[in-house]
């Protein structure tokens, strides 16, 4: 057990930025809050940008209006926001908001779950694209190629809230964070960051523009669902569980996000598997 009183010595110095980037009297904008912010204009603005590019789509037909994203902005962001809170409620402190059920409309004080705020996604973007009768996996595809921005950029800000930190460990670069008590930590929100925000954009990007899979309905959004999965599974394995929940079948290892990504991942491997290119038009005969 001597992993656990490992000396601050060994770790990096935790930066100590200001979670509330502005704060004007009882007004505050927390990083947090600009993450997703941040994340959900720009996959708006990269959605448009590809749903623009014939060269992208089956025999350059774009396959929906310019204003048919600025309208679904409205509804992505309160399927994140309403899937996002009820999946935390549910899946990680459901004892507590039970107890006091009005925290859980306390949404500045934290806890969202992206298996929540994805499952309050694809309810969306199933209505939506109903609604207009756009092609529903071509519209899962165009908002599942930027996502991964906004996911990084959310795991920094739980960096920078000192939250979601990792396992104790004496790596390198592992950090002593002010609220994780005397142990040096892996930084695994940076892990994410960089897993589930970099590395996951560049592969949906290789794939919409080298591989021209936007063709394929289904293909790109099935490696991004397969993606995140496997990339938050192998980050469990460095970061603390939520404290209520702990291990989970008297484990040492397993992990509610560790539950929730499997079906991501075979979902996605399903998606990608039985993705058909759409088939182009053929000529009329003269």
């Amino acid at each position: 057990m001597n992993e656990y009183f490992l000396l601050p010595l060994a770790s990096l110095p935790f930066p100590n930025i200001n979670p509330i980037l502005i704060q004007i009297g009882p007004l505050a904008v927390h990083w947090y809050g600009v993450g997703y912010i941040v994340g959900i204009l720009f996959a708006w603005w990269y959605a448009k940008r590809l749903a623009a590019n014939p060269k992208l789509w089956p025999d350059g037909i774009l396959p929906m209006k310019p204003e048919d994203l600025d309208d679904f902005i409205v509804w992505a962001a309160i399927g994140v926001v309403l899937g996002g809170r009820t999946g935390y409620v549910l899946f990680y402190d459901l004892a507590r908001y039970i107890a006091h059920p009005l925290d859980i409309f306390a949404v500045w004080q934290g806890g969202m779950s992206f298996h929540g705020g994805l499952l309050g996604v694809i309810l969306a973007m199933t209505l939506f694209s109903i609604k207009r009768g756009i092609r529903t996996w071509s519209l899962f595809d165009l908002v599942a190629a930027g996502v991964p921005v906004g996911l990084g950029l959310v795991r920094v800000a739980n960096f920078i809230n000192s939250e979601l930190w990792g396992r104790p460990t004496d790596v390198p670069w592992a950090i002593e964070f002010p609220n994780g008590g005397p142990f040096t930590r892996h930084p695994s929100q940076l892990y994410e960051a960089l897993l589930e925000g970099l590395v996951l954009f560049l592969v949906l990007r290789i794939l919409t523009h080298s591989r021209l899979k936007l063709k394929t309905p289904r293909f790109v959004g099935g490696a991004f669902i397969c993606g995140y999965g496997l990339s938050r599974i192998f980050v469990e394995f460095f970061r603390e569980p939520d404290q209520q929940l702990g291990y989970l079948l008297g484990t040492n290892w397993l992990t509610m996000g560790m539950i929730l990504s499997t079906p991501m991942v075979l979902a996605g491997i399903w998606a990608m598997a039985t993705a058909k290119p759409v088939k182009q038009a053929q000529p009329q005969a003269t």
